[in-house]
């Protein structure tokens, strides 16, 4: 069984866990609707991509209650 020859202290394994932590995101205003998106992605919101239409947004649809 693995078990440690010494004790690790506390700073030193917390020093190891110091790259571990989570960064925020950077998200970017869409030039053309101005919604918050990721950058480097399609804008979920307009479904433009540099200034180009990539994804077509389609009418929401009214769906009866017994259909779904």
């Amino acid at each position: 069984m693995a078990v440690p020859q010494n004790k690790i202290s506390k700073s030193r394994r917390n020093n190891r866990r110091s790259h571990d932590s989570l960064v925020a995101a950077n998200p970017n205003e869409c030039p053309s609707c101005g919604e918050l998106k990721r950058p480097h992605h399609i804008c979920p919101s307009c479904g433009h991509y540099a200034d180009q239409e990539v994804v077509a947004q389609t009418a929401e649809i009214d769906l009866d209650d017994d259909a779904a």
